[in-house]
């Protein structure tokens, strides 16, 4: 993780705040001189800090058992139940919103299957379950998060094709959330969202470099370096689906052929599946799978490849097990310490951990050392804006 430090000027008051609060996710239970030395700050502005954390109710401590003269320190961790954040997760078919808690632990989820392409439908159940999820919840309801399909402000490819929501095209999104959320909101693409969830709270934990591979209606993708998300210049960056590997291949959306969602994802899974049955479309899209993992792996390097979404689970593993034995590709070392690819620990809920990880980042974490920038849709909807429409 990139190594973030404090500041002593009065200013940075609130952005240490956020540092202390990061430093106790990631590391506790930790002790106050220990947090001083991670972050920078003196021990006596740690301990005003999570003074007023520990008020909050965001953080806990409990002493150690004695080892010696005196009491032992007090080591702190982040209150599970001190706040809650909310994702959703917006697809073609359904919506699905989640409560979840400050470890990562969804305490509420609910699912609406509609028709989500026409916008004005797919908002009225989307403040519905915000509503009924947030009740009795909004004082300690920090942000709102909504994941929803890539890529953003692409013309021809943001809003074509049978992997997006094509309904949503000049859809005021941000403003929209913004308005019906009753906490800052936050808007992330699904496989940058599913990411995030799963360095928080899943197989990416203790993993530094990895690719987390989306297998949702279309292909995405996104890149984890030290901790941090490789979004590109425009947000984009992991559109894994979009790389053409098949030469003279089948035409897609986007306007190119051969592109690897027309192979592998639930669109191309749904489509073949009634022609050539379940082991044949495995049949067909494990050579494709093959060499997408390999071209993953020359572009980035990762440690490993993690494999999730929203697809079930068993087909997943199928695919998974039809792709062996893998190309030769720059991860191919005898040196390995993990396998070149491994499962989501998050399963079928990445995407709504996710989602929910992405307000929470964006609440609490410092902008400088922000896992995925995201200028609140409340504070800035026009920026949020230009990302979506």
């Amino acid at each position: 993780m990139v190594s973030l430090k404090g500041t002593n000027q009065e200013f940075g008051r609130p952005y240490n705040r956020r540092i202390v609060l990061e430093a106790i996710r990631l590391h506790g239970p930790i002790e106050r001189a220990d947090i001083a030395r991670r972050v920078g700050l003196t021990v006596q502005t740690v301990a005003n800090i999570i003074h007023e954390l520990e008020d909050a109710g965001l953080v806990i401590g409990a002493r150690g058992e004695p080892k010696g003269r005196g009491s032992p320190a007090t080591s702190l961790s982040i209150n599970p139940a001190g706040g809650y954040t909310l994702g959703l997760h917006v697809s073609q078919f359904r919506i699905e919103a989640a409560i979840v808690d400050l470890s990562g632990t969804i305490s509420s989820a609910i699912e609406r299957r509609i028709d989500a392409d026409d916008p004005d439908v797919a908002f009225a159940a989307i403040a519905d379950m915000i509503g009924e999820l947030s009740r009795g919840r909004r004082k300690t309801l920090l942000g709102v998060g909504l994941a929803m399909p890539g890529p953003f402000d692409v013309e021809s490819m943001s809003f074509v094709g049978p992997t997006t929501l094509q309904g949503w095209h000049g859809f005021p999104v941000a403003e929209k959330l913004a308005e019906i959320s009753p906490a800052p909101a936050f808007i992330e693409a699904d496989s940058a969202a599913a990411a995030l969830g799963e360095r928080l709270h899943g197989a990416g934990r203790t993993i530094r470099d990895f690719f987390y591979l989306y297998f949702g209606i279309g292909l995405g993708g996104c890149m984890v370096h030290e901790g941090v998300a490789v979004r590109g210049a425009f947000r984009n960056a992991g559109e894994i689906g979009h790389v053409q590997l098949i030469p003279d291949g089948e035409p897609c959306a986007c306007g190119n052929h051969g592109c690897i969602e027309r192979y592998v994802s639930l669109e191309a899974y749904y489509r073949r599946r009634p022609v050539v049955g379940r082991a044949g479309w495995i049949a067909e899209a494990a050579p494709v799978f093959r060499r997408a993992i390999a071209t993953i792996e020359n572009l980035f390097d990762p440690e490993t490849i993690i494999v999730g979404g929203i697809a079930e689970d068993d087909v997943l593993a199928e695919l998974v097990a039809a792709a062996e034995p893998l190309m030769n590709s720059v991860s191919n070392r005898k040196e390995r310490l993990l396998p070149r690819i491994i499962r989501s620990a998050n399963g079928h809920d990445a995407v709504l951990r996710g989602a929910a990880a992405v307000a929470l980042v964006g609440v609490l974490s410092p902008q400088s050392g922000l896992l995925f920038a995201q200028e609140p849709a409340a504070r800035n909807p026009q920026a949020a804006r230009k990302r979506v429409a």
